[in-house]
C-alpha cells in the first residue's frame, strides 16, 4: 500500500518511460514478440500514485500492442487516466481521503499503518468494491488484481476470468528464503540469520493470527457463492495462473518459496511528461547538482519537520538543495537559505539523474527512479513496505537508512556527508543504475500477460 513515487498532480498526464525515457522508444518497445487477437485487460489498483503509476504503464504499454486497457481504481484518478486515452473504471474506495493530513498520519504509523489501511480503509467498504469490480469487469478477458484490491479474485472466480496477480514491492511474498523487514514488527528482520526452519513456521504464525481480518472478505464470498479459503485471503494473494512481481532482480531474486509462476519484471515505471518547472530547470542549470529531498506521493501528507530538517543540513553540508514539497503549504520551510529551492513537484526521472543524492522515504516507485538515477540515497522510512526497501538498497551498498524518528539536522548531515564522500557509494549507485535502465519492466509485464492468452483456463 501506498507504493509512493512522485509528487505528481492530476491534472499532469504523459506517457510511459522506457529505459531511455523517450516516447518514441516507449512505443517501439511495447511491441508484441508476435500476433494476438485484441483482448479486454481490466487492471485493479488502489493507493497514492506509486500504487497507479506501474499499471499506468502497462496499461499503455498493452495499448501500444493494440488491446483495450481498462484502469479500475479510485475516482479520484479519473482525470488523470482518462487525460491519457485509458479506459476507466471508478472503483471503491476513493483515495481522497490522503488529502486529510489526521487520516495521513494514522495511515502512516510505521507499526500499525498497514494494518489500518487494510482494516480501517479498505475492508468496510468491501461490499461496494466488489460490486464497483464486478461491473469493471464485464467483458474482460484478463483481470490483473494489485496486492489491496483483493475482490478482484472473487470477481474472477466467480465468473470464471482468468486473474494475475502482482506485487509491486518484495515485502509482500513473506519468503522464509528473504526475509524482509516488517513494519509492525521490524526487529524481527535481525534474527534472519536463522534460516529457514525458524522463518517458515513463524511465518505462518503470523499468517495464522491475522485471519481474523480477514472475516469481512470471507462472509462476502459466502454470500456470493463462493466456498472460504483456508488460506489467509488478505496475505494470501497469489494467482495461480502469473505473478508479476514488478521490481527489479537487484532488490529480491525469485526464492524457493515463492510462487513458481512469478515473473520478475522489472520496474514498470510512469511519472508523466510535464517538463521540470522553469525555475527547477534553471536552478539545476545553475550550480553543482543538488541534493534532493522528498516524502513521494504520500507520506509527503505527513511530513511533520523533515523539509525544515531537511534544509538546515543542506545549509550544515554547504550544500545546494532542492525540496519537493507537495501541495501542502505547511511543508514550506518558514526561510530557504540561498542555494536551496522549494517546488511542489518534479519527474523524478528528470530530476534525480542531476541530483548529488537523493533523501526520499523508501516507496517502491521513489526507490526504483532513484535506482535508475545512479545516485545514491539516504532513505527514511514511514510505514508500509518502505523499510523492507530502505533495508535492500543498504544491501545494495547504494544507501544508507536513518529512522523517522531520528531525522534531525546534524544526524542528516552527518549521514548525508558520509554518502558524499565516499566514492565508493556513487561508484556502486552507478553501476546499479546502468542495470535498472537495461530493465524493461512494461516490456516484460506486457509478454508475461500475452503469454498467457495461450494458456489461460477459466478459474471456476
Amino acid at each position: 500500500m501506498f507504493a509512493e513515487n512522485t509528487e505528481e498532480k492530476p491534472r499532469s498526464p504523459g506517457l510511459p518511460p522506457d529505459a531511455a525515457g523517450t516516447a518514441s522508444d516507449a512505443s517501439r518497445r511495447t511491441e508484441p514478440r508476435m500476433s494476438h487477437r485484441k483482448k479486454r485487460i481490466v487492471l485493479t489498483t488502489f493507493g497514492s500514485s506509486g500504487d497507479l503509476h506501474p499499471y499506468v504503464a502497462i496499461a499503455l504499454g498493452l495499448q501500444g500492442r493494440g488491446h483495450e486497457a481498462i484502469l479500475a481504481t479510485s475516482e479520484y484518478y479519473r482525470q488523470r487516466i482518462e487525460a491519457l486515452g485509458i479506459g476507466f473504471r471508478a472503483v471503491r474506495p476513493d483515495v481522497d481521503l490522503m488529502n486529510k493530513p489526521t487520516v495521513m498520519r494514522r495511515l502512516m504509523h510505521l507499526r500499525k499503518g498497514t494494518e489500518r489501511v487494510v482494516r480501517e480503509v479498505v475492508l468496510p467498504v468491501i461490499r461496494q468494491s466488489y460490486e464497483d469490480t464486478l461491473a469493471a469487469a464485464e467483458g474482460a478477458d484478463l483481470l490483473v488484481s494489485h496486492v489491496l484490491t483483493y475482490v478482484t479474485r472473487l470477481v474472477a472466480e466467480k465468473n470464471g476470468i482468468p486473474w494475475v496477480s502482482s506485487m509491486l514491492s518484495p515485502v509482500g511474498f513473506f519468503s522464509a528464503y528473504d526475509v524482509s523487514v516488517f513494519p509492525a514488527a521490524p526487529v524481527l528482520s535481525k534474527l534472519r540469520f536463522l534460516g529457514p526452519r525458524f522463518w517458515r513456521p513463524l511465518i505462518r504464525l503470523l499468517k495464522w493470527k491475522s485471519r481474523s481480518w480477514a472475516e469481512p472478505l470471507q462472509h462476502l464470498r459466502a454470500d456470493i457463492g463462493l466456498p472460504a479459503t483456508r488460506d489467509n485471503p488478505l496475505l494470501d494473494v497469489h494467482s495461480p495462473l502469473l505473478v508479476l512481481a514488478q521490481f527489479s532482480r537487484l532488490l529480491a531474486e525469485k526464492q524457493p518459496d515463492w510462487p513458481p509462476q512469478t515473473a520478475i519484471t522489472g520496474f514498470a515505471m510512469y511519472d508523466g511528461m510535464a517538463s521540470l518547472p522553469a525555475t527547477l530547470a534553471k536552478f539545476l542549470d545553475d550550480g553543482p547538482p543538488p541534493i534532493v529531498f522528498t516524502l513521494g506521493s504520500s507520506a509527503v501528507r505527513d511530513a511533520g519537520s523533515f523539509y525544515e530538517h531537511s534544509a538546515t543540513a543542506a545549509k550544515l553540508l554547504g550544500h545546494r538543495a532542492v525540496l519537493c514539497i507537495g501541495e501542502d503549504p505547511r511543508n514550506r520551510p518558514v526561510s530557504l537559505a540561498e542555494g536551496v529551492i522549494a517546488v511542489e513537484y518534479a519527474r523524478f526521472s528528470q530530476l534525480f539523474p542531476r541530483a548529488a543524492a537523493i533523501v526520499h522515504q523508501g516507496g517502491i516507485g521513489t526507490t526504483g527512479q532513484a535506482m535508475r538515477s545512479g545516485r545514491p540515497m539516504l532513505v527514511v522510512p514511514h510505514s508500509h513496505d518502505q523499510p523492507d526497501n530502505a533495508e535492500r538498497v543498504t544491501r545494495l551498498r547504494i544507501a544508507r537508512t536513518i529512522p523517522r524518528q531520528k531525522y534531525h539536522s546534524a544526524r542528516v548531515a552527518a549521514e548525508l556527508r558520509q554518502l558524499l564522500d565516499d566514492p565508493a557509494y556513487s561508484q556502486r549507485a552507478s553501476e546499479v543504475g546502468t542495470q535498472v535502465q537495461k530493465e524493461d519492466g512494461v516490456r516484460a509485464a506486457c509478454d508475461a500477460l500475452e503469454g498467457l492468452f495461450e494458456t489461460a483456463r477459466p478459474l471456476r
